[in-house]
């Protein structure tokens, strides 16, 4: 539960404190009440040591955190000693984050019951299934052929390993249906707060510089849940393009911080974005 009736939910993603001007920025980053929650959409590093580090720091200043995997974390990069791969690097993040006291999508739903709430936040981990393909390219591998034609490949083809699941479609179809039975059993009468690395429709993807690109960003099977699951924001990142949208009258939060060469020339200094109480402007 979340203190005494004061203090914000705050969101961030994308940290990839891998660059230094990234990991200074989170070393900056603390609430400013000390009821804060602050919900972390994947892609805080690509080590276990530095997803660690961040998520501890950032565990020790905010009354919770709540942690979803991105693609990044997922990774078994060479330069990493921890060498699990797929389902067995998820499950060592899990455990390190309970270590920390960081909630996870493998944990019970916490509910909010601050300023906005009562709501229950739940923290998601789904992947995608490449259904999200551009025109004219009806199957999976057609999609993938022409964006190693073009040179737009996502680095998860290397590095992103789905054991033991044959591939990352299947495992990201496995999550989905665990997802959706949890979500279906939830407490009918409390709104949600629904957190993914990934959103949920396919509609932020279409400002992609290469719409390639999202076949790598999430699957058509989530795209009403924003409407089946009583949906008060849906939080995520992974596209670098921090927004507010609204579709189907459902707030849609797009967190990330991003690569410094993203964030740094941007006008308004980047920040956590606050979930709620809901902005009024």
């Amino acid at each position: 539960m979340a203190g005494d009736g004061t203090g914000r939910l705050l969101a961030i993603s994308d940290l990839h404190i891998g660059y230094q001007e990234n990991r200074s920025f989170v070393e900056t980053l603390r609430p400013q009440t000390p009821h804060d929650w602050l919900l972390v959409a994947g892609d805080v590093a690509d080590t276990v040591a530095d997803i660690e580090w961040a998520l501890g720091l950032l565990a020790e200043r905010f009354a919770k955190v709540v942690w979803v995997p991105g693609n990044h974390e997922l990774w078994t990069p060479p330069a990493d000693p921890v060498t699990l791969r797929g389902v067995e690097r998820y499950e060592h993040l899990v455990d390190r984050c309970r270590s920390l006291g960081v909630l996870t999508p493998e944990d019970p739903y916490p509910v909010w019951t601050g300023p906005g709430g009562p709501v229950q936040i739940a923290p998601l981990f789904l992947l995608y299934d490449y259904s999200w393909r551009p025109e004219g390219l009806d199957t999976p591998e057609a999609a993938l052929a022409e964006a190693h034609r073009t040179g737009i490949v996502c680095t998860d083809e290397y590095l992103l390993h789905p054991d033991p699941y044959p591939t990352r479609a299947q495992w990201c179809a496995a999550r989905v249906a665990l997802t959706e039975r949890r979500l279906a059993a939830r407490d009918p009468d409390l709104p949600t707060i629904l957190v993914n690395h990934y959103p949920l429709v396919r509609e932020p993807t279409r400002v992609l510089w290469y719409p390639i690109f999202a076949q790598w960003c999430g699957t058509d099977a989530t795209a009403d849940w924003h409407l089946r699951f009583d949906v008060a924001a849906m939080v995520y990142g992974h596209l670098h393009i921090p927004r507010t949208t609204v579709h189907d009258g459902v707030r849609f939060e797009e967190v990330s911080l991003g690569y410094p060469r993203e964030w740094k020339p941007r006008t308004a200094p980047p920040a956590l974005r606050q979930i709620l109480p809901a902005p009024t402007s």
